[in-house]
């Protein structure tokens, strides 16, 4: 390199320079981008040293302007990027700032925040520290990979994460549906899988929201209750309906702490414990009939709901005599069988069962197989928040119509005593549609 030719000079006639070399397209591309990155950061840097000393290269000091000038150029340092190392020049400087470069590219700082996230990515999708390693040192060369002891110390980040998460502010959330199920992780020393209870919901402009995430010994109501309340203490308000399972413990949270709201039972659930008690020769039979309780049904609010009434009647009629036990999984819940039937009908196969949240929990427990018994509660918490937080970006929301957002209001109104909104806000939020 010329002696009188800057560092980015450079980098720009590498680039024009293979362009002009005729390669393999695919090949130069990939070489231009990871010099386009070289680049911008070069740049940065020679921007930030003519701002410190208040002239150009070669540009004469004039009085006013500090006494700082540049003496040559330090050793190069290899910053390790998501596109690969990046080897840069950095500047020496006399009588001036002379930690003004370390503030990029300190000491200690030998990776950018987009491959620490890609990092993160890897760990929580499967990868163990030894396979993330092996990853970067694969696509990237030996000169990006990172130890699996720095793999280590970038997953902390997802602790101070976590915290962060755990104390926001929520009292800008307004839920219409709010979803509550658990998952059994191992955690603790000498003990048996113990629950992972979650919270998530969807809004009032139909867009999926994760709220909240807590450990407990066992699915009770106190461990349930303290979810919840953590959630209304920090600026939750009641929703429309609960969905969740049957557990008497998380049912019994729910009656307290959202005692206007109404309750769903996970029809999915219901059904399996139906399914459980009636002979293998009968189950298909049995299974159809139960699901033609709550399909099909056109009619809007309490009419769907006499519908189902009248559908479930028949159904109890003709199963009872052979398989008591069995039928009593419906008759004994019909009341949180048939409430997804008074909200919109392009909502209710969404909210009369719990099923998304359990498949991302299918997503956290295969990433845990590679870990075995986790390490603490701390670190499983962090895990599965991890998890579930990126599961939660394409989770998909609902649409709401203008009758939709007409039929929920009444709801609000009714459950909650909350007043119609005025004329303006109304025709606004009719415009509203939301899905993931």
């Amino acid at each position: 390199m010329a002696v009188r030719v800057s560092p980015t000079e450079a980098i720009r006639a590498q680039i024009h320079e293979l362009f002009e070399s005729g390669g393999e397209l695919l090949s130069v591309v990939e070489q231009v981008a990871r010099l386009s990155v070289r680049l911008t950061f070069q740049s940065v840097i020679e921007e930030i040293v003519c701002e410190e000393l208040g002239r150009g290269r070669y540009e004469r000091r004039s009085q006013d302007l500090p006494e700082g000038y540049r003496n040559g150029w330090q050793q190069p340092r290899t910053l390790k990027t998501s596109l690969g190392p990046v080897q840069l020049q950095r500047p020496k400087l006399r009588h001036a700032h002379a930690a003004l470069c370390d503030q990029l590219f300190g000491q200690g700082v030998t990776r950018t925040n987009a491959l620490e996230t890609l990092v993160i990515s890897c760990w929580v999708r499967g990868l163990s520290d030894r396979d993330v390693e092996a990853m970067l040192a694969e696509v990237f060369g030996e000169q990006a990979a990172v130890s699996r002891s720095t793999v280590s110390r970038i997953c902390q980040r997802l602790r101070t994460e976590f915290d962060t998460w755990c104390r926001r502010d929520l009292t800008g959330i307004r839920l219409d549906y709010l979803y509550l199920d658990g998952s059994f992780f191992k955690m603790h020393p000498k003990a048996r899988a113990e629950p992972v209870l979650v919270a998530w919901g969807i809004d009032t402009d139909g867009k999926p929201v994760f709220l909240g995430l807590a450990p407990g010994a066992t699915e009770s109501t106190d461990a349930w209750r303290a979810l919840l309340e953590d959630l209304t203490d920090r600026g939750l308000g009641a929703p429309l309906l609960v969905i969740s399972d049957g557990g008497k413990g998380l049912c019994a949270a729910i009656e307290c702490s959202f005692p206007n709201s109404l309750h769903q039972r996970c029809l999915v659930h219901v059904c399996r414990n139906l399914i459980a008690k009636v002979p293998t020769h009968a189950q298909d039979q049995v299974k159809r009939d139960y699901w033609a309780v709550f399909d099909g049904i056109e009619a809007e609010g309490e009419a769907a709901v006499t519908e189902a009434r009248r559908r479930a009647g028949r159904f109890i009629a003709r199963w009872k005599p052979l398989y008591p036990a069995a039928v009593a999984c419906v008759a004994d819940n019909l009341d949180a069988l048939v409430a997804h039937l008074l909200f919109p009908a392009e909502h209710r196969k969404r909210i009369r069962h719990s099923n998304l949240i359990e498949r991302t929990f299918g997503e956290t427990r295969r990433r845990v197989k590679v870990i075995g018994r986790l390490p603490g509660e701390q670190s499983c918490l962090s895990l599965v928040w991890a998890v579930l937080d990126r599961a939660a970006k394409g989770w998909r929301g609902l649409t709401m119509s203008p009758k939709a957002l007409r039929r929920l209001q009444d709801l609000r109104r009714e459950l909650l005593g909350q007043p119609r909104p005025s004329a303006p806000q109304e025709v606004i939020a009719q415009t509203v549609t939301a899905a993931a």
